[in-house]
C-alpha cells in the first residue's frame, strides 16, 4: 500500500512546481520532501520526475500516478470525515429473566436508553441459568438472575418470597398435582419439584411455558399449580399454603451481576437497575 504521507508530498511537488515550494506547503524542508519523493519512487519502482535544475516535470509514470494519488488522498479525507462525524457507540448487553416485573423493568431500561443516546442497548430475556452461563461466557455485560441465596458474587441481591399459586375460580387439582412451570433449568421449577418430593406428594408437569404470561394464564384457567414469586400473583389467582397441603419452600434471591471489565455505560445501567430493584423488591439481609 502506498504511504499517504508520501503521496501528499508528491501532489504538493506537482502543484507547486518544485521541491522547495512543496516543502512550504507541507511544512517540511526541501531535503525532507526530496527524500520522500525518492522513497515513493522506490515503492513504485519508477522515476516520477524529470529533474532540470530547480524545475521538475512529471515522467510518463508520474503522469499515471498523479490521478491515483489525488483520488487516494481524497478518499482518505472522506473516510476521516465520515468516521469523525459518527460518535463512538458503546454497546451494553443486558440479560433479564422474563418473569421479573416485565413492564416496569422495561420502562426503566427504556428510560436509561433514552438518556444515553450514545449507548446501544441489547436486551435478552432468558432463564436465569442461561443468563448466568452467558455472563461467564462474556455474552452479557449486565445480568439480573434468580438464584439460590449466596450462590456467588454480585453487585447487589434482593430476597424473593416464593408462593404456591392456583386458580381462584377452579377447584384445587388432585394428586398427582399438575404443575404449571417454566422449562427445565428454572430455579422455581427446581424448588417446586424438590419441595413436593420431600413432602411425599406426587406431581406431574401439566403445562410448560418459557414466558410468565403463559404461566399466569394457565394458572387462572385451572390447568395446575405454580410456584412463583409473590409479585406474580394476579387477579384470578389465589395463594395456597399448608392448609391446602402445600409444602414450605425456601426463598430465592434476585442477583445483579456485572462483567468485570464492563464499560461506563454498563456500570451506569447497573446503578439504574439497583435503584429500580430497591423500589421493587426488599433488600436481602
Amino acid at each position: 500500500m502506498l504511504d499517504l504521507d508520501l503521496l501528499r508530498s508528491f501532489v504538493s511537488v506537482v502543484d507547486s512546481g518544485g521541491f522547495t515550494r512543496a516543502g512550504e506547503r507541507v511544512h517540511r524542508t526541501q531535503s525532507t520532501v526530496s527524500q520522500q519523493i525518492r522513497r515513493l519512487e522506490e515503492a513504485v519502482g519508477r522515476p516520477l520526475f524529470h529533474r532540470e535544475g530547480r524545475a521538475v516535470r512529471l515522467t510518463e509514470d508520474g503522469e499515471r500516478l498523479i490521478g491515483y494519488a489525488r483520488r487516494l488522498l481524497s478518499l482518505a479525507a472522506e473516510a476521516r470525515a465520515a468516521v469523525g462525524r459518527e460518535p463512538r457507540v458503546e454497546v451494553v448487553r443486558l440479560g433479564v429473566p422474563d418473569d421479573f416485573a416485565v413492564e416496569p423493568l422495561t420502562d426503566a431500561v427504556a428510560a436509561f436508553s433514552r438518556a444515553r443516546p450514545g449507548c446501544r442497548l441489547s436486551v435478552r430475556c432468558a432463564l436465569s441459568v442461561d443468563l448466568v452461563a452467558g455472563l461467564e461466557a462474556d455474552e452479557y455485560d449486565v445480568v439480573l438472575a434468580k438464584r439460590d441465596p449466596g450462590a456467588g458474587p454480585a453487585l447487589a441481591v434482593w430476597a424473593e418470597r416464593l408462593v404456591w399459586i392456583a386458580s381462584a375460580d377452579h377447584p384445587l387439582p388432585v394428586d398427582p398435582l399438575p404443575l404449571v412451570a417454566f422449562p427445565h433449568g428454572c430455579v422455581y421449577r427446581t424448588r417446586a419439584v424438590h419441595a413436593l418430593e420431600r413432602s411425599g406428594r406426587d406431581w406431574r408437569i401439566a403445562y410448560e411455558s418459557p414466558n410468565l404470561m403463559g404461566i399466569q394464564v394457565a394458572i387462572a384457567g385451572g390447568l395446575g399449580v405454580a410456584l412463583l414469586e409473590e409479585r406474580a400473583v394476579r387477579a384470578g389467582h389465589r395463594v395456597l399454603g399448608r392448609a391446602d397441603g402445600m409444602p414450605d419452600v425456601p426463598a430465592t434471591e434476585l442477583a445483579l451481576m456485572v462483567r468485570k471489565d464492563a464499560g461506563s455505560a454498563a456500570t451506569d445501567l447497573a446503578a439504574a437497575l439497583v435503584r429500580f430493584c430497591a423500589e421493587t423488591v426488599p433488600k436481602a439481609a
